[in-house]
Formats: C-alpha cells, sequence, structure tokens
C-alpha cells in the first residue's frame, strides 16, 4: 500500500529542535510540552508572529535552516523500514518553505529513510495514498475530506484534537498495526474478488 507519511510532528521532532535552536541562541529554557496549539510557536519564542518565527528559523549565513538537524522520534524510522521491508510504500508527504526544501533532503538523505517519492506540497490530499499519518489538524480535516476511500490517521499530539473519519495514533507500534491489518484486508479481498 501507498502510505503518505508526514515529517515535521510525526517522523522528525520539530518542536524539541527548533526549542534546541533557541535555547542555543537567546538562552530560552523553552521544552516541548509546552506547545498546546497549532500556531502558538511565536508566542513560545517571543516573536511577534508566525511570520516572524518563520524568519529566524530559516536559514542564515552562520546556520542551516530549522529543518536541517531534527531529531527522528523514536521508532520513526525503524517503524518506516519495517513497513517499507513489508513491500509497503513510504511516499513522504509535508509542507515545507521554499527555503527549507533543501535541508528537508539532506535531512531525509541523512536518515536514509526508505522512500522514493517525495512531495512537498500544502495541499496533501492530491497525493493519493492508501494510508496517511500526519499531525496538522487542518491537513486531517482535508485528508478525511478528500481521500474518503483512504485511511486518514492523527498522531495524537498536544495541539491535535480527534477528527470525525480519521483514526488516533499516539506510537508508530499502532501505525504499524493499522497499515498491518488494512493490508490484510486488502488481500482478503482481493482473494474473494478473483474467486
Amino acid at each position: 500500500m501507498r502510505l503518505g507519511i508526514d515529517l515535521d510532528g510525526v517522523v522528525a521532532d520539530f518542536n524539541t529542535g527548533w526549542m534546541q535552536l533557541h535555547a542555543d541562541e537567546f538562552g530560552s529554557d523553552l521544552h516541548p510540552d509546552m506547545v498546546d496549539s497549532w500556531n502558538c510557536l511565536h508566542r513560545l519564542g517571543g516573536f511577534a508572529d508566525m511570520r516572524e518565527f518563520w524568519s529566524w528559523a530559516s536559514p542564515t549565513d552562520d546556520r542551516p535552516s530549522i529543518f536541517r538537524h531534527l531529531e527522528p522520534y523514536p521508532d520513526a524510522i525503524g517503524s518506516l523500514r519495517m513497513l517499507a521491508d513489508a513491500g509497503h510504500r513510504v511516499v513522504i508527504v509535508t509542507t515545507k518553505p521554499l527555503w527549507a526544501r533543501s535541508d528537508t533532503f539532506r535531512w531525509l538523505a541523512d536518515h536514509d529513510l526508505p522512500t522514493t517519492e517525495v512531495h512537498l506540497s500544502e495541499r496533501k490530499y492530491e497525493v493519493e495514498c492508501d494510508v496517511y499519518l500526519d499531525d496538522a489538524p487542518h491537513v486531517l480535516h482535508e485528508l478525511v475530506e478528500h481521500r474518503p476511500g483512504a485511511t486518514v490517521c492523527r498522531f495524537v499530539r498536544p495541539w491535535n484534537e480527534p477528527i470525525r473519519g480519521a483514526l488516533d495514533v499516539t506510537k508508530w507500534s499502532e501505525f504499524v498495526d493499522i497499515v498491518t491489518q488494512r493490508s490484510r484486508l486488502r488481500v482478503r479481498r482481493e482473494d474473494t474478488s478473483t474467486t
């Protein structure tokens, strides 16, 4: 099956990454559990708005963008490799500013993600997949609306809430189980339709 996988907040620990950079540059003492809504990052970081936050997060002459050195969440890459080894196609579907694209590709290469297909898009529902995994509230709503035949999984985070039509996932092993179950159901249906 085609698995549409988001990066930040799902595979890459964005909040720990930007907070570490913020601490290095400003001496702050921020913690990921402080993020409790989708667009609160600028307030936590002391920026006027999200535009100012993203301006700070972009590359400078002294450092790459925030997206270059994020750490993966535990079990994320191992789970993706396991799914790829089982024959599923890992399709990265992520939203990035133009200035972060090269750092994103470098990050994917650094971590050797098992994918040959990467989409950088604000309209993730335009990328056809059988199962999606995302954490962004607006993206999850769009996937449920525009991809009713797909399985949409919400990676449960403090900045999102349950969405009708999306399955909740709290850890990578749960996502692996969902994909495995959906795959078996599909095989049974295909076997039944050919007999």
